[in-house]
């Protein structure tokens, strides 16, 4: 690899003196005199008018405010450099694991820095690859992304959604796989909905078309089950299912393979669901199984008549249960799996075996269980990491996984059920060399003594004389696991001698519902002290020292930034909050905020509740301080976290920052949330973050 690039010392020098003492003037950004009352107290909003997507002002604020950063970055010397390099890495091919449906094997491949993936089959294994749905033809930007895909249970149907933009908003198509033809069904107003396959069409969720403008911001009520039927027009689809007493809830369907059940899943956050069953067969009424949302419930298959559902009832690391349709009462529920040490993420049927997924101190673990739950061997994965697959027809002993790691992407395994053995299938040929970096797991006290794991990965043989710089990655909510993966952001910094850390908070999901719970609601602060006492252990071990720290995180993982630089600013050198969650007084009244309460609170649930909140939102607990160097990143088609809570954040620290180090914010056009992101958007975004981290922190970049 003839890779050269050395910046003199001196001129390090003058970059890093440069970016710690160069005043920016910020545009001038508005005030007005919006005030809310929260149980007596007021509040001021005085950018409260960023939150309009359809003003003109904002427009020209989102203008002003790129014209700065995009000025600020082109000048950082080794941006074009970095930005090669990521797609040097980035440049090679992605491809899924194959999953058999009924006859054809199904995966998705994305060549080099294609925009998005290609959906692709087979009739055979290895046989002749043929093209089915190509997204990249859908644009011209490659800005239209795939976001959901369905094979119909006869194998003659693929049905599948489409984003554009990055907005959450789906519209679904249904093609035939013999012909490629695309039908004229056409779908739209559908969010967080997949394709239900029944007979002739299939069972979907969708919200009433917007109106007035508010298609990006405006809350999502009143969803609604529908049945299409094939060559219909969709003003003749018929509802199934609604509860017009209760407009918030959301509503999302599946059905069993046999076709003899749908399966309704009832939720009003993101904690926890009700489980209601309609059985098909004999077109019998809607039957409420679980009415509460204390729990977590999900219908693995349908097994000699009875449901197999994995639940955190009775059991907050998760286990196996079997419900008979016929005996829907608690006390004829049985254990298959009981709740094990390590939590139970997934479970899959093979062949007459359970194939059952745990999480082990944040890697994968899996174990073969029996249809009555009796416990056979584990499957030997080939190296440590996170593996995932398993997913395909359930009548075959032949079945695919993939395993990454941080250091290297994606590897495919065959696996035989039968024998219980594995074997390559696919290697994955990269520019990048992973073998002189080490991955190790550490566990460090938080500030009320739990024990929090982090994986930390760097070159062999560094020395821990406090010289490195760190980059720590975090996210620490809705019950969500970070496991080992591969990033080509990661790779690049790991090249230039950087440390990265990926911290497993409290709010995930690594130890099951009470560690979740340990980071909710009023526990919230414990997320962010266990992001704190991360830094401070790289700090006291040897690896950094202060200001020498890259924080980032998106979404919640934003949420994460902004709260804990506002906390302590002195632990960090940059900050890169992404499409967060900064204002926490009025973050439930769009899209689908609502739906974070059981995490979060509300400002409106009590006085107490207010001042918890408040005392931690970023957007709030900004002062007239130094701030580290800070790059906020949001999409203005980003419609769960809308762009409004980044652009009052931006404005607020921009105002407040008494030090020299730059605020800025890249707005992306044509972007939202991240998923369905083209490739070379990715790679520009990922590009000018570690450009301006590595710049603010004044290290040599060489190739």
């Amino acid at each position: 690899m003839n890779r050269k690039l050395i910046i003199p010392a001196a001129l390090l020098v003058l970059m890093a003196q440069g970016c710690q003492n160069d005043k920016i003037t910020y545009p001038m950004t508005k005030k007005v005199d919006t005030v809310d009352v929260y149980f007596g107290q007021q509040v001021a909003d005085p950018y409260r008018w960023l939150e309009d997507d359809n003003s003109d002002e904002t427009a020209q604020w989102v203008a002003e405010q790129n014209k700065l950063t995009f000025g600020y970055l082109e000048k950082i010397p080794f941006r074009e450099q970095v930005k090669n390099r990521l797609e040097q890495i980035y440049n090679y091919q992605k491809i899924t694991s194959p999953s058999k449906r009924n006859g054809h094997y199904f995966w998705s491949k994305r060549d080099g820095l294609q925009n998005q993936s290609v959906l692709y089959y087979s009739d055979t294994l290895g046989g002749k690859e043929i093209e089915l749905l190509d997204p990249n033809k859908l644009s011209d930007d490659g800005t239209v992304a795939l976001s959901t895909v369905s094979v119909s249970h006869d194998g003659r149907y693929l049905g599948y959604g489409i984003a554009r933009a990055g907005s959450d908003w789906n519209e679904l198509y249904v093609k035939e796989i013999a012909t490629g033809k695309t039908l004229d069904d056409h779908i739209q107003w559908v969010k967080f909905s997949g394709i239900a396959w029944y007979k002739d069409g299939f069972f979907y969720s969708r919200f009433p078309e917007p109106t007035g403008g508010d298609a990006l911001t405006g809350e999502n009520v009143n969803s609604k089950i529908y049945y299409h039927k094939l060559g219909d027009n969709q003003a003749n689809d018929k509802l199934i299912y609604e509860d017009p007493q209760h407009p918030e809830w959301m509503f999302s369907a599946d059905v069993s393979d046999d076709e003899t059940m749908l399966y309704i899943y009832v939720s009003e956050s993101t904690s926890g669901n009700a489980l209601y069953i309609k059985d098909l067969k004999n077109i019998g009424p809607v039957k409420r199984i679980v009415e509460n949302f204390d729990n977590n419930f999900l219908v693995v298959d349908n097994c000699d008549g009875k449901m197999l559902v994995m639940t955190d009832f009775g059991a907050p690391k998760y286990r196996l249960l079997a419900i008979d349709p016929a005996k829907l009462g608690k006390k004829d529920w049985t254990e298959v799996i009981p709740e094990k040490e390590n939590v139970l993420a997934s479970v899959s049927v093979k062949v007459g075996k359970l194939i059952a997924e745990y999480i082990k101190d944040a890697q994968s673990h899996f174990e073969v269980y029996s249809l009555k739950g009796e416990y056979l061997h584990d499957v030997e994965l080939p190296q440590i990491g996170t593996a995932y697959g398993f997913d395909d027809d359930k009548d075959d002993n032949i079945t695919f996984y993939t395993m990454e790691t941080f250091t290297s992407p994606s590897t495919i395994y065959k696996y035989d059920v039968n024998t219980n053995k594995s074997e390559l299938y696919r290697q994955t040929d990269i520019d990048f060399d992973g073998s002189g970096y080490v991955t190790k797991q550490v566990f460090y006290t938080s500030k009320d003594g739990s024990r929090i794991p982090m994986f930390i990965v760097h070159k062999e043989g560094i020395k821990l004389d406090g010289s490195h710089k760190v980059w720590m990655y975090g996210y620490g909510g809705f019950n969500i696991t970070l496991t080992p993966s591969f990033g080509t952001q990661q790779a690049v910094w790991l090249e230039q001698g950087g440390i990265y850390c990926q911290m497993n908070l409290r709010g995930g999901g690594e130890y099951g519902e009470d560690w979740h719970r340990a980071g909710t609601l009023m526990n919230k602060q414990n997320v962010f002290d266990d992001c704190i006492a991360a830094a401070e252990y790289m700090i006291a071990e040897g690896y950094t020292k202060a200001g020498n720290i890259v924080l980032q995180g998106g979404s919640n993982g934003g949420l994460l930034v902004g709260a804990v630089v506002n906390q302590r600013p002195d632990l960090y050198g940059v900050s890169l909050p992404s499409v967060g969650v900064m204002d926490m007084l009025r973050y439930h009244k769009f899209t689908i905020g609502r739906h974070w309460a059981t995490d979060y609170g509300t400002s409106e649930d009590s006085a107490e509740m207010f001042q918890y909140l408040i005392g931690y939102s970023p957007l709030h607990t900004i002062a007239d301080k130094a701030y580290p160097a800070t790059l906020v990143t949001t999409g203005d088609h980003d419609d769960r976290v809308v762009p409004a809570h980044s652009f009052k954040f931006a404005a607020t620290l921009q105002e407040h920052q008494q030090g020299t180090a730059p605020v800025l914010i890249r707005i992306e056009t044509n972007a939202g949330h991240g998923a369905g992101k083209p490739t070379s958007k990715w790679i520009e975004e990922n590009a000018d973050e570690l450009a301006f981290a590595f710049y603010n922190l004044g290290m040599r970049v060489k190739y």
